[in-house]
């Protein structure tokens, strides 16, 4: 019998971490938080570093959105090359980009150690390989461009993956010293529940419906009835934001994951690297902090959830033949399968920062493959923010740039 489950691999693993209650009664803070996966618990945890008074709803169970679907690799590497960026955005504000996610993973193995945390952080190499020969030229050149620029990396040959990893059929690759893996789903429960115990309150299943401005403050209206009068909003709802802002400055994109145990001997030096490579859709693998292995891919744009859940199946084979480009003679038994959705931007960077048309607000929005690492930079930003103080990514990172 062929067993295996449709739900995202976290979700399951964990259960229902923590519940918090709906809410009941009117309210007031200095900010509200819009969305408990694990942006708000970040941006959460920030503002009550702050001091700030810090409400946060979601109209789920906490984490049952993005957070549960996440792969968790935590990567420097954003999704667009760095000499690319570079060529998009300029040389200052693509270097600078590619550092805060670097710094982003010093600071979640910091706030994972605060927390005293299970969720398993786990400091990784990170092996990014061409999967094509024509694609060796463009990858040496992105190594040359991070290497020039202070990221400690390492070019390996083809026999030098296949000594080092096993892996076959690969045209040289960047080998990265700084990356990290970790189940994103517990940890932002860990934040929330370490916040709780300083003063943030938390309402799930508590849905904005109506937003009044005023003044310097604004009048928040929930799915109950009841309302909160918040001097500022943050909101950290993903590609949910386009629900919100009616134009077209994301494109969502479905992506397909497998989970399975891992046979050890079959693979080397997998557990403590992040691998993934050069094809569009790329390949990534990791291993979980209970010694299985994930793998994803066969990402393709998102129409609705009914047409994105039907190709399970086929995506699930796809990425199991991916996988046998690099190792041929390996059996992997998907245990679970999962599809999940993300935001993509045109130069790969986030969204954090103010929306023109909405007063006393911000959005941080860390879509693309870094939306882990570009949520701990949006913490240092809307700290600066509050204060009403700029930040160096703002104009790289703002609306309509």
């Amino acid at each position: 019998m062929d067993l295996k489950s449709n739900e995202p691999f976290w979700l399951l693993k964990n259960g229902l971490l923590a519940s918090y209650p709906s809410l009941k009664s009117n309210e007031k803070c200095d900010v509200l938080i819009v969305g408990g996966g694990i942006t708000g618990s970040l941006i959460a945890h920030q503002m009550i570093e702050d001091g700030y008074d810090t409400i946060l709803i979601d109209k789920r169970e906490l984490c049952n959105g993005s957070t549960s679907a996440t792969t968790s690799m935590l990567q420097y590497e954003i999704d667009v090359p760095l000499y690319e960026l570079v060529e998009k955005i300029g040389k200052k504000g693509a270097v600078l980009s590619y550092k805060a996610c670097s710094d982003a993973i010093d600071t979640l193995e910091k706030l994972s150690k605060i927390t005293k945390s299970n969720a398993g952080f786990k400091r990784k190499k990170s092996l990014y390989f061409a999967s094509k020969k024509k694609d060796a030229e463009w990858l040496k050149k992105e190594y040359e461009v991070r290497k020039e620029n202070g990221f400690e990396v390492q070019w390996l040959e083809p026999k030098q993956i296949l000594e080092k990893f096993e892996f076959e059929n690969t045209y040289g690759g960047i080998l990265s010293k700084q990356g990290a893996s970790i189940d994103a789903f517990e940890f932002a429960h860990e934040l929330f529940a370490h916040n709780v115990k300083k003063g943030l309150k938390i309402f799930d299943k508590t849905e904005m419906v109506k937003v009044e401005e005023h003044k310097g403050f604004n009048l928040i209206t929930v799915n109950s009835g009841y309302q909160i009068k918040a001097k500022k909003i943050i909101y950290c709802i993903g590609y949910e934001s386009k629900n919100l802002l009616k134009e077209n400055f994301v494109n969502l994109k479905s992506t397909y994951a497998v989970v399975s145990e891992i046979d050890k001997d079959k693979f080397k030096n997998i557990s403590s690297t992040l691998v993934w490579n050069t094809d569009d859709p790329y390949l990534y693998m990791r291993t979980t902090d209970d010694g299985r292995i994930l793998i994803g891919g066969g990402d393709e744009d998102f129409y609705n959830a009914e047409k994105r859940d039907a190709l399970l199946n086929k995506k699930e084979k796809e990425i199991i033949k991916n996988l046998k480009k690099i190792k041929p003679d390996y059996h992997f038994y998907p245990d679970f399968v999962w599809a999940g959705t993300f935001g993509e931007t045109k130069d790969g960077l986030p969204y954090i920062g103010e929306h023109k048309k909405l007063r006393n607000s911000y959005f941080v929005l860390g879509f693309g493959g870094n939306g882990i690492t570009f949520s701990v930079t949006g913490m240092e930003m809307v700290s600066l923010f509050m204060k009403n103080k700029k930040h160096p990514l703002s104009r790289y990172f703002k609306f309509g740039r």
